[in-house]
């Protein structure tokens, strides 16, 4: 899902010149063809997109037990309401991104800074989920919620340096058909 998301952020000649080189192997002159554009600048491509894919890994990752730690009281501060508790636990530089739009309604799609995206939490907590429980997502610690509405969100929180980074939320259900709520 991490990948999704950073996938998404690229753009198209980007996204193309990443996979079709870097992760099935074809050669720069074959990639030209394909995106219509000439094998040196399909190698720019290529370098960028790597860099924005580096850019959204953690440096200093947690282990596992760390970031259930972190998951369980970050859960816990948002359920209660908690801004205090809530903001050490948040990067000052932390990224909300949601992939809204499609069927349902879905946050703003992108916010910054731990005060904002704190803001946002406790606002959507206001209103009780009817299901909030820790999952494996991405490998790691994250959550599942089911709002009083039904809506199934799956949230990635990626961790660096002990504190929550990037806050990831998908709500399409057509990206969720897999997950158990």
């Amino acid at each position: 899902m991490a990948l999704l998301v950073v996938l998404e952020r690229l753009s198209p000649a980007e996204r193309a010149a990443f996979l079709l080189h870097d992760v099935f192997g074809m050669a720069y002159d074959e990639v030209s063809d394909v995106v219509g554009r000439s094998p040196a600048a399909v190698r720019q491509l290529a370098a960028r997109a790597r860099r924005h894919v580096q850019d959204g890994r953690p440096r200093f990752p947690p282990t596992r037990t760390q970031q259930r730690e972190l998951v369980a009281a970050f859960t816990s501060a948002c359920a209660g309401g908690d801004l205090d508790r809530l903001l050490p636990l948040l990067d000052p530089d932390v990224v909300w991104r949601a992939d809204g739009g499609g069927k349902v309604t879905a946050a703003p799609g992108r916010a910054r800074g731990a005060a904002q995206v704190a803001r946002l939490l406790l606002g959507y907590g206001r209103r009780r989920p009817s299901v909030m429980r820790m999952a494996l997502v991405n490998g790691a610690p994250g959550l599942v919620v089911r709002d009083s509405d039904g809506v199934l969100s799956v949230i990635a929180l990626t961790v660096d340096g002990g504190r929550i980074t990037a806050i990831d939320v998908i709500r399409n259900p057509d990206k969720l058909a897999g997950v158990r709520g």
